[in-house]
């Protein structure tokens, strides 16, 4: 059983975090404690669910965890590609480097393991006629 964290990409952080230290700092200057008192803490609840994104590889079983019991299981040999990308569509990736996991016939679920090869490396351990498809570099 392995865990993977997910990788947390400055293209989300950044922008955000500028929006909030721009409220913020309004919010200073005209004295509203309140409302920073709100951000902060609203900063401290996006940063947890940020960090408490991972993914867990048993033999059966890929785990996606996402923060307040968030929990997706999806068998491994129900798994048939893997495609690098960067959607951004909201899932339980922190970053836009991502990985597309298509399982089922139509379903499909994106991750941002900081392991990207490793993490790919141990699926296709537990199934080896997963296609993966990486883009060139």
């Amino acid at each position: 059983m392995k865990i993977y964290r997910s990788k947390i990409g400055l293209e989300l952080v950044i922008p955000v975090g500028l929006l909030f230290l721009w409220i913020s700092y309004n919010m200073y200057l005209n004295q509203i404690w309140i409302g920073l008192l709100i951000m902060l803490l609203t900063s401290v609840f996006l940063g947890y669910l940020l960090r408490s994104i991972k993914y867990r590889i048993d033999p059966d079983n890929l785990h996606i965890y996402g923060g307040f019991g968030s929990h997706k299981n999806i068998p491994i040999q129900d798994i048939t590609k893997v495609v690098e990308t960067h959607n951004p569509l909201s899932s339980a990736a922190a970053s836009l480097d991502r990985l597309e996991i298509f399982f089922n016939k139509y379903d499909s679920v994106l991750v941002s393991p900081k392991e990207k090869k490793e993490f790919i490396a141990t699926l296709c351990l537990q199934k080896p006629t997963i296609e993966v498809l990486l883009k060139k570099k």
